[in-house]
């Protein structure tokens, strides 16, 4: 059932306004039959944000650092030093760098977003059932199961694309419908007749694998959601009780959180991106 947190009343009409934190994110407007959420909007402000800095950034890049360019250039090296212990050396590291920081940087904006004045406290209020409902007009982006959805599947999806230029089609393939392994039967069972039971085997890890990368995929979406969901429920619980004083304690549990979901996130796209370009060691 929805979480109530807050009853508003208008002075005009007496009517009590209720707001329901929900698991999904409500629409706002809509261009044709394409619904815009709150999530979405706030998912848009992210990129634009995000837009603007890369490209103040980059006209001030200088040949000999200073400033600000100092602390992001200390930033990403400390980030390709943690990819350096994944993926075992900087060249890959290098290579994946720009997918997974992307991710980063993306989450844990969306994520730090829902925690400013103004985000999931200015809203329209619409009549549905009979009764008044304040939605807001933004709300966190990953807290909505559609949007760490999406990203779920952008990166394991390009976990697999990187995996088939690595590696090639017809070996990547066979790490999942493994054909391979039966044509060597025939090949090779007269010098190892254990190879008509290995191989078989061999097949049907291959598929397991493929649930393996479902699993990827609900258990990055699920994770990021639910703990970013919690967190704006655990807020508004504690705005009911006492609005001022009280909710700034879990704020910076908040904001730690935030961090750590998106590193969290961005490191385990990066642990697929190895794995995944990574020849099978026998």
């Amino acid at each position: 059932m929805p979480y109530q947190n807050e009853n508003y009343n208008l002075t005009e009409s007496h009517e009590e306004i209720t707001h329901e934190h929900t698991l999904f994110a409500e629409p706002i407007f809509g261009i044709g039959n394409f619904q815009i959420t709150n999530s979405l909007l706030n998912s848009w402000l992210v990129v634009i944000i995000i837009v603007i800095i890369s490209l103040s950034l980059k006209s001030r890049v200088k040949t000999i650092p200073k400033g600000i360019q100092n602390v992001f250039e200390m930033i990403i090296e400390k980030f390709l030093e943690i990819f350096d212990s994944i993926t075992g050396s900087r060249k890959r590291s290098l290579k994946f760098f720009p997918l997974v920081f992307s991710f980063f940087i993306f989450i844990l904006l969306s994520n730090w977003m829902g925690l400013l004045p103004g985000i999931g406290s200015i809203g329209q209020v619409v009549s549905e059932h009979g009764s008044k409902i304040f939605v807001p007009y933004f709300r966190g982006g990953t807290a909505d199961l559609n949007t760490t959805l999406a990203l779920a599947v952008i990166g394991v999806v390009a976990s697999h694309i990187f995996g088939v230029v690595a590696l090639g089609l017809w070996n990547y393939f066979n790490k999942f419908i493994n054909i391979k392994a039966f044509l060597e039967i025939p090949k090779k069972i007269m010098k190892d007749p254990a190879i008509i039971i290995v191989n078989p085997i061999k097949a049907f890890v291959g598929l397991i694998e493929i649930v393996g990368e479902m699993a990827k995929v609900a258990s990055l979406s699920f994770r990021l959601f639910g703990n970013v969901f919690a967190g704006e429920v655990l807020l508004a619980s504690m705005s009911a009780i006492l609005a001022f004083g009280l909710p700034i304690p879990f704020m910076f549990l908040e904001i730690i959180v935030g961090l750590i979901q998106a590193l969290i996130f961005a490191m385990l796209i990066l642990a697929y991106l190895t794995m995944n370009t990574s020849l099978e060691e026998h």
